[in-house]
């Protein structure tokens, strides 16, 4: 059972629809119930306390170590935040021009803020940064304490991977982008002006 937003009862649970636009409460009469969640909908769990008991069970399972064998793990080490897991995060979008532009511009954000580096789907389409950095409907869903979109204009596959995201901050010239109306915070302008001065004041601040 797909039971991304929220669990009801013993037997009910919400899930998004059409992309985020709206929640879909489902019932389930199984006995035994296997669901998948979306961990960034709920908050984090007390490492202490609780009631709930475990139980060791044998699975009865063949021994199998002849049929398998470990090769490697290959890891993209960072010193980043955890894109699906950072407290803020700062996004671009295509209006960021070229992977360069967008190194330039959003790499000095990220580092004031101790922030990860997400994208729209354009951005990476159009190969800005790599896959693993798209936040969004086929990417990834993150929710962040702060959300920061700059040059993104807020397309549905987009805010279905953000919307749950505590404080969102937007960044565009266009001052119709949807993604004002999802925004706490927004600001008209050249984010080739804005972001700057932007990292100007947080160093300024931080001094």
């Amino acid at each position: 059972i797909n039971a991304e937003y929220g669990i009801v009862d013993d037997s009910t649970f919400t899930r998004p629809v059409y992309a985020g636009n709206a929640i879909a409460t489902v019932k389930s009469s199984d006995n035994v119930k296997v669901l998948t969640v979306r961990s960034t909908a709920f908050d984090k769990a007390a490492e202490e306390g609780g009631s709930a008991a475990v139980d060791a069970v044998d699975a009865g399972l063949v021994e199998a170590s002849n049929l398998s064998a470990f090769d490697s793990v290959s890891l993209k080490e960072s010193d980043r935040p955890d894109l699906t897991s950072a407290k803020v995060v700062v996004a671009g979008g295509r209006a960021l021009k070229d992977a360069e532009t967008f190194s330039a511009q959003m790499e000095p954000l990220a580092t004031s803020l101790n922030a990860a580096i997400g994208a729209s789907r354009a951005a990476v389409d159009a190969g800005f940064c790599p896959n693993d950095m798209q936040v969004g409907q086929t990417g990834k869903i993150v929710a962040p304490d702060l959300y920061i979109a700059v040059g993104i204009s807020g397309a549905i596959q987009h805010v279905a991977g953000m919307k749950d995201s505590k404080v969102i901050v937007a960044i565009n010239k266009d001052e119709e982008a949807p993604i004002y109306a999802l925004s706490d915070y927004w600001l008209v302008g050249d984010l080739f002006k804005v972001l700057p001065e932007l990292n100007e004041k947080i160093a300024a601040a931080k001094n």
